[in-house]
Parts: C-alpha cells; structure tokens; sequence
C-alpha cells in the first residue's frame, strides 16, 4: 500500500511539470546604435533617466510642487490603491495549491408519511416514534492536482499583473514629474513675459510723452499721437492677459500638486534654470528595463502566455481528490460517541469536458490571438519610446540654436530701438522708425522667452522619455 501510495505522488509530481502550451519569448525588437541624427558613442550607457528626479530638478519651488504631487496627486493615490489590491489578489493565489477545507455541522428531524418507504420502514421496525433524526459534524477535504499547470500560470499571472500596477504606479509618478516641471516652466515664462510687456509698458509711456511734446511744439501732427498712443494700448493690453494666464497656470499646477487653486510663491525666471549643455541619452536598449510603459507591456505578454496555459489545460482532464470525515448520527445523544459514529469518505475524480469543449477551445484560440495582439503592442510601445527620445533630443538641440540666433537679434533690435530714440531726439528719424523699433523689441523679447520655455520642457520631454522621475 505504501509502495503505491509513493508511485502515486511521484506520478502526480511529475504530472505536475507538464506544460501543454509552448510560451512565446519577448521579442527583442530592431533599435538603432544611437537616438536621434547625431551619432552617439554607444559603449556610453549612461543617462540622465538614472539620475534621481530631485537630483535632475534642483529648482526649491518646484521640488515642493512635485514633493506634494507625488503624495497628494489623485491619480498617484489611485494607483497606489491598485497597486494594494494586486498584492492583495498576489497573496490570495498562492493559496490555489492549497487543499481546499469545509467544516460543516447539520442537525434535522423530519417526520415521514406513513405511506412512505420510510414510514412503512419504521412501522415494520416497530418503531414507535414518527421523526427521523440526523447530526452530523464533519470536514471536508478537496484537492485538484496541477497536472497541466493551470494553478501554476494562475499564480505567474497575478504575480504578472501585480508587477504591472507597480509599473503604472511608476509610470504615473513619470507623467506628474514632467507636468509639473512643464507647467512650472511655463508660469516662469509668462512672469518673464509679464514683465517684458510693462516694461515696454512704461518704454510707450516715454516715447508717447516725448510725441506729445513735439506735437504742441507743432513738430508731429495728431496721427503721430494716435499711432503712439495706439502702440501704448497694444502693450498694455498684453499687461491683463499674461495676468490671467499666470493665475489659469497657477491653478493647474496646484490641482496637479493636490491642492486648492492658489498662487505659488516663487523667485526663479527662465534664465535662473540651468541644464548639462550635452543631456546623455545613453545606449537605446536600456528604455526596454527603464521605461515603466516598456516594462509593462512586457509584463502584459507573460499574462497572456498564462492566460494561454490556464485555457489550454481547461481542455484537459481534471484531477481531484475529496475526503470527508466527522461524527454522525440519528439521536443527538449518540452524536459524539467515538469511535462508533465516526465515518470517513475518500475518493478520487477525473473530469474531462466533453459538451464545452468546443467553448473552451474557442477561448484557447482567443487567447492565443489576444497574445499575438500583446506581442504587436510590444513592439509599438518600444517604437514610440524610441520615437520620444529622438524626437525630445532634436528639440533640444533645434532650439538652442534658436534661442542663439533669438538673442542675437534681440541684441540687434535693441541697438536699433537705442539709435532710433536717439534719431528721434535729434529730428533725424519719424516716429514711424522709433514705434517700429519698440514693436520689434518687444515680439523679439516675447520671442525669446518663449524659445527659453520649450527648451526647458522639451529637456523635461527626453527626461521622461528615457524613463526618468520614477526613482
């Protein structure tokens, strides 16, 4: 008996091993040797992604916007609420190997008609009484063998998925990283350029003072006042806008951050922010382990490798084993005399589907089919990581030139503005060149304030593209 109870758990542990399903390795999609048009030294593998994000963004202010996001962000709580529940499901799947146990404890009495074969049973026996009674108390046992592996590719799928929120959580703290940064960068901007336009503000306040004059003098007629007056208005009409944009801009920081529209005390302006001149980008294989969206989908087709398994081996027989044992008996005052109420049940079922197995067959094939979907998915996600990260690098690199080209004609158009007034002065030039010349320096000043903002953001998109702010 030993001897075959022995064969017996060695054949159901080796059972146990057999897979029925054949899982498809993650495909290792075509990269090239470097990001963008510029040819990067590969055997560099460094980047900017594995730098912390407190020690990529230095700036105070926005440290605590993005400190209160990450904490108060309502989709950060969210994911980290799914992130609870997968650890929760992870726990509880473990427990699919375990033998299922009930314990159960009954007690009824029914009175037979006496036309019944039960009544007719009793009156034969000479039984007098006319109720039949019944206490049991028992615990049952059941037990599925993992022949195929379906509790094994349950647990590696919740295993899978739990990885997976864990990757969305990382790849939420991603996305509000950038946000904030971008929408800081973008409220410096507008206080840069709310002080450009009241600056030009009072500039058109001079020029139009010095108008007046000459028209009382009789020097400019009254269209020269009007031009300048109208020049003035322009400029002061910038003032109110860039006002509410600050404010609208405020309000969606501290709603990202968590909390209650308000202003946000702060000192910086665009030129106070500084990067590294040359950001590395590292070797293109390395957004496959860093970047949270990468990872997931990686993740993703391990789930549905199992999700193939676990429909494959619903096709195949089922293996369960059953025991059942407790005390029993038809007067209560017998119920726990040991050992004569004692029973015990043991058996054994093997179970094949026949009438759905034609369902089951229809979800193994989806469920190959929604693998091959995954394994697309995949490959996309890589593309356009690698998209992301040429596309944020050739901003960078665009707009630094940009702005070099920005300042240098802002230089020029603030000569121009200082020899106009100058020729203005002296009778030399019409007031037509020194209004011109005050317009041109303000759009170039605008300009050039907002060719600073994109760059900063356009650093915060490649900092997020190589799978930064996670960490």
């Amino acid at each position: 008996m030993k001897t075959y109870i022995s064969g017996l758990a060695l054949a159901l542990v080796l059972l146990s091993a057999c897979t029925v399903s054949k899982n498809v390795e993650t495909p290792k999609p075509a990269l090239p040797e470097s990001f963008g048009n510029v040819a990067a030294a590969t055997t560099d593998t460094s980047s900017v992604a594995d730098i912390p994000w407190k020690s990529f963004f230095t700036d105070v202010t926005l440290q605590k916007l993005i400190d209160s996001a990450i904490v108060k962000n309502y989709d950060m709580q969210i994911a980290i609420k799914n992130l609870e529940a997968s650890n929760l499901l992870v726990k509880q799947v473990k427990w699919n190997n375990v033998p299922q146990i009930d314990l159960g404890v009954t007690a009824n009495t029914s009175r037979p008609s006496d036309n019944s074969i039960n009544g007719k049973s009793l009156s034969q026996a000479g039984i007098k009484t006319k109720h039949i009674e019944d206490y049991s108390a028992n615990a049952s046992l059941s037990w599925e063998a993992d022949i195929w592996g379906k509790i094994h590719n349950q647990n590696k799928s919740a295993v899978a998925a739990y990885l997976q929120t864990a990757e969305a959580k990382k790849l939420v703290q991603t996305n509000i990283v950038a946000s904030v940064s971008q929408g800081y960068y973008n409220l410096i901007m507008l206080d840069d350029q709310l002080a450009i336009a009241k600056k030009n503000v009072k500039l058109n306040d001079s020029t139009l003072r010095i108008i007046k004059l000459q028209y009382d003098a009789g020097q400019v007629t009254s269209l020269a006042v009007q031009q300048a007056e109208a020049q003035r208005q322009a400029a002061a009409e910038l003032v109110p806008q860039f006002e509410q944009d600050i404010t609208l801009q405020e309000n969606a920081l501290q709603i990202l951050a968590g909390s209650l529209p308000g202003k946000i005390d702060r000192s910086a302006t665009l030129n106070d922010i500084h990067f590294a001149d040359n950001l590395s980008a590292g070797v293109p294989s390395a957004i496959l382990s860093r970047r949270p969206d990468v990872r997931s989908q990686e993740l993703a087709l391990t789930i549905a490798n199992a999700n193939v398994g676990i429909t494959k081996a619903e096709m195949y027989p089922a293996l369960r084993i059953t025991a059942e044992g407790g005390v029993n008996s038809f007067k209560a005052s017998n119920w726990f005399n040991i050992p004569a109420s004692l029973f015990g049940i043991v058996g054994g079922s093997l179970v094949q589907p026949l009438l759905d197995h034609k369902e089951l067959k229809t979800n193994f094939e989806v469920a190959k089919v929604n693998r091959e979907k995954t394994v697309i998915e995949f490959r996309q996600t890589v593309l356009v990581a690698v998209g992301e990260v040429s596309d944020a690098m050739v901003k960078i690199e665009k707009l630094k030139t940009q702005q070099t080209i920005a300042e240098d004609r802002l230089k020029t158009l603030q000569k121009a503005i200082s020899n106009s007034n100058l020729l203005f002065q002296n009778g030399l030039a019409n007031y037509l060149e020194v209004i011109t010349a005050q317009s041109n320096v303000l759009q170039s000043e605008l300009e050039l304030a907002s060719i600073k903002r994109s760059e900063l953001s356009a650093v915060s998109e490649l900092y997020k593209a190589l799978g930064g702010g996670w960490r």
